[in-house]
């Protein structure tokens, strides 16, 4: 430190002794005759002679006007700034240190529009340089993890994926080192120096002889790269550059190293290799020096680049090199320095001293298709984040700019401070796509994370400001719509994730909407609200069509909780809603009246007998008139019946949920209330059974959400649900695909007894054949499918044997799968590792073969039904859980699958709806953030910021028993024994008594004439840690009575009050009885 306040003294002291004015004059004059020299160069008018203006005399005549002021390293950096371009003129503070940036005056940016998140940047200093060192390569192996960095003074490093160094070797050679790169089928690190090629063996262990030098090369080597070609595991194919402008190309195999070693032996730690054993052709590409070289595998080109204005960057294949044909050239004004190239874009980016990117078809070279301006020094290095589609570009002042290929428009500028002028031109650079990462060297290695990256962000996903009330998916546009309590609807598109349009205060200044419905063919939206009012919307104009006014009556109990779609077609419009009272009503609209009302109402209120919670209806046929979907109804005291029973109970108001299911041969609504109890409204039957638990809490089995599962084989459904929030994912028309049979409409399940209810088999006939309206069901099979009989035969399958079944999601975290008779058929815990809380929401795909549920704790679940919905019967067709992860930090509103993108939407509590691959939840952002959806890019490990676990994959629980064929070892046959003892041998006539039964003791051993014995594994839980895991030993032979009793002792299940005892047991018994 005193040293350099000395030297900052002297300086001053230097300039104070001299005429600094009449110097500075001088100095300018000398940079205006540089000026007019390059001018005249460039032109072809100049020619040399005495007064040209070499460093020689640049350097003299600086030192003479401003004496020891100023120092070597900034006359060398000012002569060589302005010879890369001469039409920016460096400032003359710069021959004194004082550096000019490109990020003086530029704001900063704010955290949404940042890209790379500065700071939160990594530095590693430690075994990185020497003393007055700098990086001059940086090399990341994604196959193995490794980052590899070479300095210039001859220290290079192995990192590991963590960035913890693995090894690291100092190159004892005089000459510098231009440039690194990994071998991957050779795993050796190769470097080049002024004039040698340096092979190391980065995991041998020995500290001498650990690699290879290929000596002597004639030109100077500047950069280096390798050929990825994954053709042969046994060599690696290397190109290089040097400052004659020859581009060169090597092959390297594992022989080599044993074969073209020189006789001179080992010479420092590295075996010397002849670089004149080597075929190493070579060939002249440009007129100056050759900056980089690079091989793109997806192009199978090779592309390098010089500072010449003509041969500025030629991409051709490397077959170039050896057969002399021409080659393909871009021309660039005072040449490229760094290029690179975007495989999702399909261009070529080019930057060099004329301070712009151009942008390249790799097929045009005469004109570039687009040019990225802002730089304002030279650019000395690019590289590309390929996920994202931006090329980050780096100026010899240290100006970082981020762009985006696909807008050409710039999303960030930050500069690093650290450094010293000997690396303006020396500043690697090396994006690391897998992880989202930007690596740097100077002096030490600077990592830059992405701001997408796992919880790079420290904001919270937001979509909307305040909580969410609905997520709907529109299938026919892509189009997502999300509201919050504030009543503000926004519009996404599904694929980008882009904001379409919003509506603020739909229903009125500070009306909340709390649900929403779409009908199927995605033209019309219904928006219910807190006071009770609906409203018709077309879509996709975000137009209001028609609206049930509001009541003067109308209070919370009015609050509309649940909304679906019946009808709309032909300005008729239909929707069934749920209130806050829990009162069901069909609201109707046609072109005829310019207000919505409402036309049928279902009883809020029904008395069940307990011991039979049956309750036969009276159908009113001649409501059809006014509406065309349910029949007035009237409860009917069945007195016969209530004399049996001493007690009834009343049905529960509070229903949280509802769903209707309108097939063919069923018409049903379904209802889901707080204390556990499902009502289903059966108009087929014209009944209505009470569904519950006897044996559950109420307050722990309240129903949070209750949806119809209509299996369809041959296409696919449409149909709205309603989930346990309050929102509906679209029209309740579903596709009928099957038919039930009689038989299936009374079967009963085995589970059935847990139930406290009995379907009746009395069917009101008389009343059923008066109703002859059923709704008319959208036709999914096309003509060519009804000639098919293949396809016919499916269908006819399909309605015979698949029936609808019904699913409900509980406060106490289970599903329940039910008949559409009432009886209970499945129940699903979710996996006991992720503690999922109360379940919220219910969500199916097209087919109903997926299942996803949300939980109050923000987990989602994903259960493949495929197999059960087919036959439930089957016991081996059973419900698998494969998928779980946390969501969000917050309770699910709801959810829904989308196939042909294969992702899953989420919404949530708290504000945020969010986008996750279907089958790994891969995070791909929440709607609202400024870049768009990648759907394609599934490999970087990504979270939202209060989100800290990744998905579970849930695989598939082993069989019960799994058989294992177990042959034993050779056993002493005695018989056999017992004729080798009778028969004279060859040993007897030796005297060797002992050598003779030895001899005839292993000739006796054979292996076990019996069956082999087979064990099962028992994996049961049940059975405990020690008995589950027991074998048992069968034998083929018929055993006696005897044999029997000892053989109980071997089944795991023998109830022993010690373990230890039963163990040692078993293992005495099977000893005995495997020699018996």
């Amino acid at each position: 430190m005193s040293g350099k306040k000395g030297r900052d003294k002297e300086g001053c002291l230097a300039l104070e002794s001299i005429d600094f004015k009449n110097a500075l004059e001088q100095f300018q004059n000398l940079v205006e005759k540089m000026i007019i020299q390059k001018t005249k160069e460039s032109s072809g008018l100049y020619t040399k002679d005495d007064d040209e203006i070499d460093y020689e005399k640049f350097y003299k005549t600086t030192r003479r006007l401003f004496g020891s002021a100023v120092k070597d390293q900034y006359i060398q950096a000012f002569f060589r700034k302005f010879i890369s371009n001469p039409n920016e003129r460096p400032d003359w503070l710069e021959i004194f240190g004082c550096f000019s940036s490109e990020s003086v005056g530029m704001p900063s940016p704010s955290k949404e529009s940042m890209v790379l998140l500065v700071s939160e940047k990594q530095q590693i200093t430690h075994s990185v340089v020497k003393r007055k060192d700098v990086i001059k390569g940086i090399v990341k192996v994604p196959l193995l993890h490794l980052t590899v960095t070479a300095s210039q003074k001859g220290l290079i490093t192995v990192f590991s994926k963590k960035m913890k160094v693995l090894t690291t070797i100092n190159i004892e050679d005089t000459a510098w080192i231009t440039g690194c790169d990994f071998l991957p089928n050779l795993k050796y690190v190769v470097a080049v120096t002024e004039s040698t090629i340096i092979l190391w063996d980065y995991k041998s262990k020995e500290s001498e002889g650990n690699g290879f030098v290929i000596k002597p090369i004639k030109n100077c080597l500047l950069c280096v790269s390798t050929v990825t070609m994954a053709d042969d595991l046994a060599r690696d194919t290397i190109l290089m550059g040097d400052d004659k402008g020859y581009v060169y190309l090597l092959t390297i195999t594992s022989d080599d190293f044993i074969m073209k070693q020189s006789k001179a032996g080992k010479v420092s730690q590295f075996k010397v290799m002849d670089a004149e054993s080597f075929d190493m052709p070579k060939r002249k590409l440009h007129d100056d020096w050759v900056g980089k070289v690079k091989y793109f595998p997806t192009l199978k080109r090779f592309g390098s680049c010089s500072t010449d204005s003509i041969n500025s960057f030629v991409l051709d294949d490397i077959k170039r090199l050896e057969d002399h044909l021409p080659v393909k050239e871009f021309s660039v004004p005072k040449g490229v320095n760094a290029f690179t190239y975007c495989g999702k874009a399909k261009v070529i980016v080019t930057g060099g001293n004329d301070r712009i990117l151009r942008l390249w078809n790799p097929v045009v070279n005469f004109s570039p298709t687009g040019k990225l301006f802002g730089h304002k020094h030279g650019i000395v290095e690019i590289v590309t984040n390929e996920k994202d589609q931006h090329v980050i570009s780096l100026s010899c002042a240290k100006v970082f700019r981020v762009w985006d290929i696909q807008t050409l428009s710039p999303l960030q500028v930050f500069y690093e401070a650290h450094g010293t002028p000997e690396e303006m031109n020396a500043f690697p650079m090396v994006f690391d796509n897998d992880h989202g990462l930007l690596f740097t060297g100077s002096d030490v290695i600077d990592i830059y994370p992405l701001a997408n990256v796992t919880q790079g962000s420290k904001e919270s996903p937001q979509t909307h400001e305040r909580s969410l009330n609905v997520l709907l998916y529109n299938r026919a546009f892509h189009q997502i719509l999300s509201i919050c309590t504030e009543s503000i609807l926004k519009v996404w598109d599904l694929e980008t994730g882009s904001r379409i349009y919003q509506i603020e205060d739909a229903h009125g200044l500070n009306i909340e909407v709390t649900c929403a419905t779409i009908y199927r063919n995605g033209v019309y939206l219904a928006t219910g609200a807190c006071d009770g009012t609906v409203k018709i919307w077309e879509f996709e104009s975000g137009q209001e069509i028609k609206a049930l006014p509001l009541t003067q009556d109308s209070d919370d109990d009015h609050r509309v909780l649940k909304i679906i779609y019946l009808k709309a077609d032909e300005g008729q419009h239909a929707v069934i809603v749920l209130e806050q009272r829990g009162k069901i009503k069909i609201i109707q609209g046609d072109s005829a009246q310019t207000d919505l009302y409402v036309t049928w109402v279902l009883p809020e209120i029904v008395p069940f007998p307990r011991r039979n919670p049956v309750v036969y209806l009276s159908l009113r046929p001649s409501s059809l008139e006014t509406q065309d979907f349910f029949p007035d109804i009237r409860l009917l005291c069945n007195t016969s019946s209530m004399k049996n029973d001493k007690e009834t109970f009343l049905s529960s108001v509070d229903i949280r949920s509802f769903d209707v299911l309108q097939v063919e041969g069923c018409r049903l609504i379904a209802t889901g209330s707080a204390n556990g109890e499902i009502n289903l409204w059966d108009f087929e039957s014209a009944s209505v059974t009470c569904l519950r638990k006897t044996t559950e809490d109420n307050e722990a089995s309240g129903v949070n959400a209750i949806l119809f599962l209509v299996h369809s084989i041959s296409s696919s459904r449409k149909r709205s649900s309603v989930s346990s929030a309050p929102s509906l994912r679209s029209d309740a028309s579903a596709i009928a695909e099957h038919k039930e049979t009689s038989s299936d409409l009374h079967e009963k399940s085995a589970e059935s007894e847990e139930i406290n209810t009995e379907i009746s088999d009395e069917i009101n006939t008389e009343t059923s054949d008066k109703i002859n309206t059923e709704i008319k069901t959208e036709e999914t099979t096309s003509c060519k499918d009804t000639q098919n009989p293949e396809v016919n035969e499916q269908l006819l399958k399909a309605r015979a044997g698949l029936s609808p079944l019904m699913a409900s999601a509980h406060e106490s975290g289970c599903i329940r799968l039910w008949s559409i008779q009432g009886n209970l058929m499945k129940e699903l815990l979710p996996f006991a590792g992720r503690p999922s809380g109360p379940l919220t929401a219910l969500c199916t795909d097209t087919f109903t073969k997926i299942l996803l549920t949300g939980s109050k704790e923000g987990y989602v679940f994903r259960w493949n039904m495929a197999s059960f919905l087919e036959d439930s019967r089957n016991i081996k067709n059973a419900i698998k859980e494969e998928l779980c992860w946390r969501a969000h930090a917050a309770e699910v509103v709801d959810l829904f699958i989308e196939e042909e993108k294969n992702v899953v939407v989420t919404a949530s509590i708290d504000g945020s709806v969010r986008l996750w691959h279907a089958r790994t939840a891969y995070y791909f952002g929440f709607f609202g953030q400024a870049r768009k959806f990648d759907l394609t890019d599934t490999s970087r490990l990504i979270l939202p910021s209060d989100v800290t676990g990744f998905s579970a994959i849930i695989k598939e629980e082993s069989k019960h028993t799994e058989k294992k064929k177990i042959i034993y070892p050779l056993i002493l046959d005695r018989d056999k024994l017992k004729s080798l003892t009778g028969s004279p041998s060859d040993l007897e006539k030796d005297g060797d008594e002992e050598a003779v039964h030895n001899f005839k003791f292993f000739r006796a051993l054979a292996p076990e004439k019996l069956k082999p014995m087979e064990t099962f594994e028992f994996a049961s839980k049940e059975a405990g840690a020690i008995f589950g895991f027991l074998p048992i030993y069968e034998h083929s032979r018929t055993m006696s009575k005897h044999d029997t009793e000892h053989r109980t002792h071997f089944h795991p299940l023998a109830k022993h009050t010690n373990g230890a005892k039963c163990l040692t047991l078993v293992r005495n018994k099977v000893i005995a009885y495997a020699y018996k």
